[in-house]
């Protein structure tokens, strides 16, 4: 069976869009992709369709939704899709075999979701090394030198289980033991050369997906 995997879009300028490498890891993975628009109130109809999901990377989350303020720094989400993204995971959370792989943002809706704390600007020494380019990881799904593009990160991810980290100490893997495979990522696996932490997060993705 090919499993029909759903992955999130940003909302820009009257436009859904998402970087086509998410499709390609997941067609290679042999997932059939599926472009989600951020639309509230088709939450069910999308869980109904798909096989597994993918929340893809963007910009900060508008931290105002959990009483804290947003910091200066950040880039704010677009409304629409943080409301869609955020309700679709709570509709999730009631589907524990469903298989969940959040991309960064994606990481950081499952960490706030879990009652974890968003550290919303890195410190300088830790900042240079995750803003842009590539890093080693190590912990749980391998150890290897993967890609990354965020200047936020979890500082605590609540219920999750921390899987893996940087060289430097940041969080950069969580799972939610309690389910399926539920895995957030802070790095980029589409934009990753190692197999295991780059195509490999897919791999797993799909294969969760077709059981």
């Amino acid at each position: 069976m090919t499993p029909i995997i759903g992955i999130t879009a940003d909302r820009l300028k009257g436009r859904f869009q998402v970087a086509q490498k998410y499709a390609a890891c997941v067609a290679k993975a042999g997932g059939l992709p599926i472009i989600l628009p951020s639309l509230s109130g088709q939450e069910e109809a999308i869980i109904e369709l798909c096989d597994g999901f993918v929340f893809t990377g963007g910009d900060d989350p508008v931290m105002e939704q959990w009483g804290i303020e947003t910091h200066q720094s950040a880039t704010p989400c677009d409304s629409e899709r943080q409301q869609f993204e955020i309700s679709l995971l709570e509709h999730l959370a009631n589907l524990p075999d469903t298989p969940v792989l959040g991309v960064c943002l994606g990481m950081q809706w499952m960490g706030i979701l879990a009652g974890g704390t968003l550290k919303q600007e890195l410190e300088p020494q830790y900042a240079a090394n995750h803003r842009s380019g590539n890093h080693r990881v190590s912990g749980d799904l391998g150890d290897a030198i993967v890609h990354t593009s965020h200047h936020q990160a979890m500082s605590d991810v609540g219920s999750l289980a921390v899987i893996a980290l940087a060289d430097d100490g940041i969080i950069e893997a969580v799972r939610d033991l309690d389910r399926y495979w539920y895995v957030g990522v802070q790095w980029h696996p589409e934009r990753t050369d190692d197999v295991s932490l780059g195509q490999g997060m897919f791999d797993q993705l799909c294969v969760a997906a077709t059981r």
